[in-house]
């Protein structure tokens, strides 16, 4: 019995040193997330804004200002297919910085078919040069852990390495964010993949935060993380914890674990995708870092 209550404090010791750098999620003009994780987060922490198609750059820039004002750190997503022509784009980074005092984005390409505009891809944006222009020196990369619906593995990887490459030659510097997941396996195998090609970027987990159980797994089988939810559905405990919107002890134990015996995957902490309730997620993770 000592021995299993030893492994279990050293899971939990683990698990918060994770959780010392953590991050949520939240779209520009849910007011009601932006007041709740104003409440809750601690000062500096980074807070992700997503930019919805169709949506003005003002939602965004203000969404990030009122962040700031709270002593919060904005993290905008700009997204190449949701912008229509270069200089919107610089406007809008002109308007971020400017207005809300952002220093880091996390760049996508975008899912809509139809690009806006003359952007399709997250490499494009980083090309332009206006990041650097505009005094943003950090980026966030996503990453695809279990692959993604409708690219295939080995574009994935050239292009994970060409936005690597193009960010390092703008001497910006980097992060990789992953796709929401259910399996630690997954995501342990990719941080080690990473490392053995060379990569060494640092690796930012991404997780579903507590969330009703019909939105969860729209948004997993939208985002292609059906391996995942089969695994969810193998693993007893963990799928009744994360279906039923619970947290996410399990996983973030196994990962954390993980990176405790292995520094070296460089996973660096946790993303929470909070489906429209960031403050669930918020309180978990601050009730585990203490």
């Amino acid at each position: 019995m000592g021995m299993v209550q030893e492994r279990a404090n050293e899971g939990r010791v683990a698990l918060a040193n994770l959780l010392q750098t953590y991050s949520v999620e939240v779209t520009a003009r849910d007011s009601r997330s932006l007041d709740d994780v104003k409440k809750i987060l601690q000062p500096g922490a980074e807070v992700f804004v997503a930019n919805l198609p169709n949506e003005s750059a003002d939602v965004l820039i203000n969404a990030a200002a009122s962040l700031r004002d709270a002593g919060l750190t904005p993290v905008p997503h700009i997204v190449a297919r949701n912008i229509a022509t270069r200089q919107d784009l610089d406007d809008m980074i002109a308007g971020l910085v400017n207005k809300a005092g952002v220093e880091r984005a996390l760049i996508l390409g975008g899912d809509r078919d139809q690009p806006a505009g003359e952007f399709d891809s997250a490499l494009q944006i980083i090309q332009t040069g206006l990041l650097e222009k505009h005094g943003i020196r950090r980026i966030a990369i996503a990453c695809y852990p279990e692959g993604h619906p409708r690219i295939a593995d080995d574009v994935l990887w050239a292009a994970l390495r060409d936005k690597l490459g193009a960010a390092a030659k703008a001497e910006l510097e980097t992060l990789l964010v992953s796709q929401f997941l259910f399996d630690p396996k997954a995501i342990v195998e990719f941080a080690g993949a990473l490392r053995e090609a060379g990569i060494e970027t640092p690796l930012r987990i991404g997780v579903a935060g507590p969330a009703d159980r019909g939105k969860l797994i729209k948004y997993a089988l939208r985002c292609g993380v059906g391996a995942s939810l089969r695994v969810l559905r193998e693993r007893g405990k963990v799928a009744r914890n994360v279906l039923s919107g619970e947290t996410p002890d399990d996983l973030l134990g196994e990962v954390a674990r993980a990176q405790e015996d292995n520094p070296s995957l460089g996973m660096t902490g946790v993303h929470f995708f909070t489906f429209g309730d960031p403050a669930r997620s918020a309180r978990w993770a601050e009730e585990q870092r203490h």
